[in-house]
């Protein structure tokens, strides 16, 4: 996890996808539901549906708990 300028921490993702009819979006909360141990069910993109930054609520896990499972993630 990186922090910003703003003071906020974000988390740079890579997939292959193409950002064409959500197509990345969907790679994206694949990816992350995978990583955070969770259902697909539990992440919903609240905002950037066509940004390169967005931002994404996890159902079920407290935030400390979300950083806890990112952190030491290979790259």
């Amino acid at each position: 996890m990186e922090t910003a300028a703003d003071g906020l921490s974000h988390l740079k993702i890579r997939v292959r996808a193409v950002p064409d009819k959500g197509a990345a979006n969907a790679a994206v909360l694949k990816l992350l539901a995978k990583s955070l141990g969770v259902s697909k069910s539990a992440l919903e993109l609240i905002s950037g549906h066509t940004a390169r930054i967005k931002a994404v609520r996890v159902t079920g896990l407290a935030s400390d708990e979300v950083g806890a499972r990112l952190v030491d993630r290979p790259a």
